[in-house]
């Protein structure tokens, strides 16, 4: 009698299984294509930041992507995790304006930035930044971890594995985004006036202009002036804004794993020895 319940009950959690998956994978086929997966060297349960490619990603953003968006949750402090030199970070702060006060006159200033102070918006509020670009831009500081898309069954099952789980929607997506304008939309597709289109932009009418060309930012240590690696190398670096201590929580997690392991067996030789003479 309790096998058909068992197995009454075990049908129906795989039904129920197969219409939640069946539900995202409708949703992306109505929104766009899946974006690409790619290689990243903080992926899986012992990746780690590459170095190089932050820097890469940090020149990125400065010298492109900081005109539009923001990093407030980041510090300046924070950048010598990059491999940045105390005087290194002081001269980049000091690039910066930050706005300060009020002084003995009651008055707000601007003054130059220091290691402590996070990185301003280069807008005063979100009035003016609808004003000057149609829209608040995306802060960056967290932009990584709050963008995902569902990669549909049995894949969402092992993303939620200890040992694989997939945590590189965002970075997927925003490299997929950065690649994915085209100059012309399908057949068929109105496009909005002072809209681009973009392949993996929910509704494909996305307002920012194309943001990265080839050869518009030099690197000095041999990597390609490419579209394709200006976007993996600013995703890269929005992954580590997102998540500065992703290598310590791995680390540590792994270090925690091993200790309940070592526990589990001692609590089971333990038992083992304070029951012996009952059996």
């Amino acid at each position: 009698m309790a096998r058909p319940v068992v197995a009454l009950v075990l049908a129906s959690s795989l039904l129920s299984l197969a219409i939640i998956a069946a539900q995202p994978a409708a949703a992306q086929e109505h929104e766009g294509p899946v974006p690409p997966r790619e290689k990243w060297s903080f992926s899986g349960a012992f990746g780690k930041f590459d170095r190089g490619q932050l820097q890469r990603g940090f020149k990125v953003y400065k010298e492109v992507c900081a005109v539009c968006h923001g990093m407030k949750y980041v510090a300046f402090r924070n950048l010598e995790d990059l491999g940045y030199s105390e005087g290194q970070v002081k001269a980049i702060a000091a690039e910066y304006k930050i706005p300060d006060g009020p002084n003995d006159q009651g008055e707000m200033f601007e003054r130059d930035g220091r290691p402590a102070d996070h990185f301003p918006t280069p807008w005063p509020n979100e009035n003016a930044a609808r004003a000057r670009y149609n829209g608040v831009p995306p802060d960056f500081s967290v932009l990584a971890k709050a963008r995902s898309y569902e990669r549909g069954f049995p894949w969402f099952i092992f993303d939620m594995l200890p040992f694989t789980q997939f945590q590189e929607h965002g970075v997927d997506y925003i490299h997929a985004l950065m690649t994915g304008y085209k100059e012309k939309p399908p057949q068929g597709f109105t496009l909005p006036a002072g809209s681009f289109y973009n392949d993996y932009f929910p509704g494909h009418a996305l307002a920012m202009p194309p943001p990265l060309s080839d050869k518009r930012v030099d690197y000095t240590d041999g990597s390609p002036v490419t579209v394709d690696q200006y976007a993996k190398d600013v995703a890269a670096f929005m992954m580590w804004a997102a998540e500065p201590h992703m290598e310590a929580r791995k680390r540590i997690g792994f270090q925690v794993m091993i200790f309940l392991i070592v526990l589990s067996g001692l609590l089971y030789f333990t038992k083992k020895k304070v029951w012996a003479d009952a059996h």
